[in-house]
């Protein structure tokens, strides 16, 4: 049987990725000038540390700390050629500085028992499948497909030609987003697989949608917008009380189906405004 997550599916192939973007042969750390210094590290200006989509999710660059402007690579040897000490340096300053992907022991001590280190570093032999499981779920809310009933999904194809077929599915990277999950649920091909950008998202809402909606009926996209009116979050309603959306760009970040309320709740931040749309 298939290792799922959330409720979803998981393929082999993914699951292999998976492990690969957690526990990479080369991997980035971000230092200030004075602590690559110190540590004797040769590191980089941040600006010139070219990430792809995955490393940048899986370290949560996003939420880095300015001042850590430096970026150190270091290889699986490279590490190891560190020594415990300057390692354990080394991910304490990832802690200050709020990067991604830094486990801490007591997470995941019932599962891997004798780990050293109160944070540590993935390894390929460490990932098992419970250990995914509970890396990539993180408490996030698990995938109702099942609970929808055949009634719900045959009423919806009928705007939402795609949406049975997306709901319950992981990206096979980074990027797929919120904007592009609509877009694809609604019939636009190819749009599930695009880090799908405001404009284009925009001008498809000018043309498929009318402003106003019923959460109960199939079709309403739901819109976030934050104070300066640019749209933050967008998901949509099956009816029944049933909605659909992708909450982030991340690939831990599946393609789900929640009660409309749970969604509205998972959603809401500080901010934002919700306003509806119906599908045409």
């Amino acid at each position: 049987m298939s290792m799922r997550v959330l409720n979803v599916p998981v393929p082999d192939g993914l699951k292999a990725s998976w492990r690969g973007w957690l526990a990479p042969p080369r991997q980035p750390f971000f230092l200030t000038a004075r602590e690559a210094a110190s540590l004797a590290l040769p590191t980089l200006p941040r600006g010139e540390a070219h990430l792809t989509p995955e490393e940048r999710d899986t370290n949560a660059v996003w939420g880095i700390a300015g001042e850590a402007d430096r970026v150190g690579w270091l290889t699986t040897a490279d590490w190891s050629a560190l020594g415990p000490r300057l390692q354990g340096d080394v991910l304490r300053a990832q802690e200050r500085h709020r990067r991604g992907n830094v486990p801490r022991r007591c997470d995941f001590a019932d599962l891997l028992p004798g780990l050293p280190e109160a944070r540590f570093l993935w390894t390929p032999e460490l990932l098992t499948d419970a250990v995914l499981t509970r890396v990539v779920a993180n408490g996030g809310p698990a995938c109702q497909k099942s609970q929808v009933p055949r009634s719900v999904w045959a009423a919806a194809a009928t705007i939402l030609p795609r949406i049975r077929e997306l709901a319950g599915t992981f990206a096979l990277h980074s990027g797929a987003n919120c904007f592009g999950a609509v877009m694809g649920a609604a019939g636009v091909a190819g749009a599930e697989h695009q880090w799908m950008q405001r404009a284009p998202f925009e001008t498809f809402l000018t043309g498929r949608t009318r402003p106003g909606g019923n959460d109960a009926k199939p079709g309403t996209v739901l819109l976030w917008r934050s104070a300066d009116g640019l749209v933050q979050h967008a998901a949509v309603t099956l009816g029944a009380g049933w909605a659909f959306h992708k909450a982030s760009q991340v690939w831990t970040s599946p393609r789900v189906v929640l009660s409309v309320d749970a969604l509205k709740r998972t959603a809401r931040e500080r901010g934002r405004r919700l306003e509806r749309h119906h599908l045409i």
